[in-house]
């Protein structure tokens, strides 16, 4: 037995009562004193078992904090409230003689480099401490006193700021503070404001079949249709149809507005003239489905499943001019950049290539995803920052850095991600999920923190879009319906100036 042991049996039989005689020693408990402050002694309570508390692994609860549920606006409308109790408490004890609780401070240089990453937020300072009040809290002073704005009213003087005689139970500084004009905070409905059927959409992950217009016109593909949907007007023309033994795979609009390219079942790609609803030309060199399609300028670019891309100069009279060959399996997804002269394309081989339009290798080659990689988004603010999104046994969304060839931040959603768009008016990204959430979920950038979500397909949202004034965003699903969302508020769209006056006229 051990020398503890000894000494606790010890303690108890010294301390045994008249009663207790003829207990057995060992099962004595040790009365330890605790002075006559009531200090509860928790040293032999199981906190987990008491309270039935679960533990959790990081793993877990970063993926519980990822996936938002609660509404965005109350806990918005919680901060702001704790914010004003702060202050108000804050000027009701000390008045205007003890600083705010976070001094504004100017960063060093390494820090505000962060700051601008949008990576970290530079540590407070722990070595200063909260300086104490000069003047007597409890100090009593007469209101003839003070020096306090007064007023005429028939005759006599009165202290308008008098607070003695105020019926206001907070001092007339937490007054005019309270009712000072707070920020409008952001509410993001949460029901679609419009909702069309779509008869025939394709619920399959690597097709896309739904591109809008920065003429405000939505091209779908349905079925062996193109149907367009005019926003002004509302009115929805049929633009062409396939062959009998075809299918419509994509559809991408010119950034001007007014020619759509479509791909077709059988590899073809053909493009129109949307306004004059004319057929301008068709060009081949798929061995199998052309499910992807981006446009560059002049320059308009195919995936297949042929495991290759093609790039075609509408221009030249030839079907393509470059092909592309480096994925293991279908390209399902295909996205230019803003600035620069670079195509990210993603496989169902799980890989994310970046390719230059003058090199037949690509230029960067990112393997991190372990699913599909169809969600593919460009930032409209920051150049070389790239997004991609996983399927199903991925769930997560990846910012690359396309200068340095390296990942910068990731997220796990929780779902697959069949779609990204990235706001055009503020720094948002916007993601489409199938199983098993099938929403649309909103997130700031860099901190990828949940604005919101939103719910109402009962099937995956394989298919997103922007309007031209970057407000609205659509979603497509495999239930058949499209779903129009007011989500981001007004600002100065961003467009790209495309000549065409060269091009119009060869294109035959």
């Amino acid at each position: 037995m051990s020398s503890e042991e000894d000494r606790a049996r010890s303690t108890s039989t010294s301390t045994q009562l008249p009663y207790q005689r003829n207990t057995s020693p060992e099962r004595k408990r040790i009365r330890i004193s605790y002075s006559d402050r009531y200090i509860p002694n928790r040293e032999s309570v199981n906190l987990q078992a008491g309270f039935s508390l679960k533990t959790e692994s990081p793993a877990t609860v970063e993926r519980t904090t990822n996936r938002l549920t609660e509404n965005e606006l109350d806990i918005q409308r919680i901060e702001e409230a704790n914010r004003t109790f702060s202050e108000v408490l804050r000027s009701e004890l000390f008045g205007d003689e003890v600083p705010s609780s976070e001094p504004s401070r100017t960063p060093s240089s390494s820090n505000s480099d962060m700051i601008s990453a949008g990576s970290v937020t530079p540590p407070r300072s722990h070595t200063s401490a909260p300086s104490t009040p000069s003047r007597n809290l409890f100090t009593f002073m007469s209101p003839a006193a003070r020096k306090t704005p007064t007023k005429q009213i028939g005759g006599a003087t009165l202290d308008v700021e008098n607070e003695v005689f105020s019926l206001s139970p907070v001092r007339f500084h937490s007054q005019k503070m309270l009712l000072s004009p707070r920020k409008q905070l952001r509410s993001i409905s949460k029901v679609p404001f419009r909702v069309l059927d779509a008869p025939e959409l394709a619920d399959d992950f690597y097709l896309n079949l739904v591109d809008w217009s920065s003429t405000n016109v939505l091209g779908v593909g349905l079925a062996r249709a193109v149907y367009l949907w005019n926003a002004f007007t509302g009115s929805v023309n049929k633009l062409c149809q396939l062959g009998e033994h075809d299918l419509v795979t994509s559809v991408a609009w010119l950034q001007e507005g007014k020619y759509i390219a479509v791909g077709s079942h059988r590899g073809i790609v053909q493009i129109w003239d949307a306004e004059a609803q004319r057929k301008l030309r068709t060009m081949d060199g798929h061995a199998s489905r052309a499910g992807s399609l981006a446009w560059h300028g002049h320059i308009l670019s195919s995936g297949s499943r042929d495991k290759t891309i093609l790039l075609r100069d509408v221009r030249a009279p030839g079907s393509y001019f470059r092909r592309l060959t480096g994925h293991k399996q279908e390209i399902c997804g295909l996205k230019w950049s803003y600035e620069d002269d670079k195509l990210a394309s993603g496989g169902n081989d799980n890989k994310l290539f970046v390719w230059n339009s003058s090199g037949e290798s690509p230029l960067l080659k990112f393997t991190e995803h372990v699913a599909a990689v169809k969600a593919i988004a460009w930032s409209p603010h920051q150049r070389g920052i790239l997004a991609s999104g996983g399927g199903t046994a991925d769930q997560r969304i990846k910012f690359w850095n396309t200068m340095t060839g390296r990942q910068i931040n990731e997220i796990d959603t929780g779902s697959q991600i069949c779609n990204l768009v990235w706001s055009k008016n503020s720094n948002e990204v916007v993601s489409a999920h199938g199983y098993s959430q099938n929403q649309i979920a909103i997130w700031k950038y860099p901190s990828m923190r949940q604005v919101t979500a939103l719910t109402g397909h009962t099937c995956r949202v394989l298919y997103l879009a922007i309007s031209p004034d970057g407000q609205t965003i659509v979603s497509g699903a495999g239930d058949e319906t499209l779903r129009f969302w007011n989500v981001f508020g007004k600002g100065r769209p961003e467009y790209r100036e495309i000549t065409l006056l060269d091009v119009v006229p060869q294109l035959r």
